[in-house]
């Protein structure tokens, strides 16, 4: 199972950006999908999280600015990110809980993608 990511960037404080993340391979099935981020000096934070029944959880620093989004039928999860300040800057990665069918249950990464926001 591979996740690719994409939609990263750099914005000014205030504005917004849109990740998505592609899961693609041979006969899997995924679980839930996520969305980390990585700042230095920091260990890799929780941002969102769906659910296989679309129940959704946020990192409490992102409640009320960042949406999680997923598309069943494509394999993908956005993340809309409003109002964002200097402080979400950072590597976002893509996280799923997925299995080739027949395997295990295991956690997939994205490569990352950056988000820089200005001041």
């Amino acid at each position: 199972v591979q996740l690719v990511e994409s939609g990263g960037g750099l914005v000014q404080a205030g504005g917004s950006l849109r990740l998505s993340c592609a899961a693609s391979g041979t006969f899997f099935e995924i679980n839930g999908m996520a969305w980390y981020r990585q700042t230095p000096g920091k260990q890799r934070e929780l941002v969102a999280i769906i659910s296989t029944d679309g129940n959704t959880n946020y990192g409490d620093s992102v409640k009320g600015r960042f949406t999680i989004s997923r598309d069943y039928a494509k394999n993908t999860t956005n993340l809309q990110m409003n109002s964002l300040k200097p402080e979400d800057t950072g590597v976002y990665y893509c996280k799923s809980l997925a299995r080739e069918y027949g395997g295990r249950w295991l956690d997939y990464w994205g490569q990352g993608t950056q988000v820089t926001v200005s001041v």
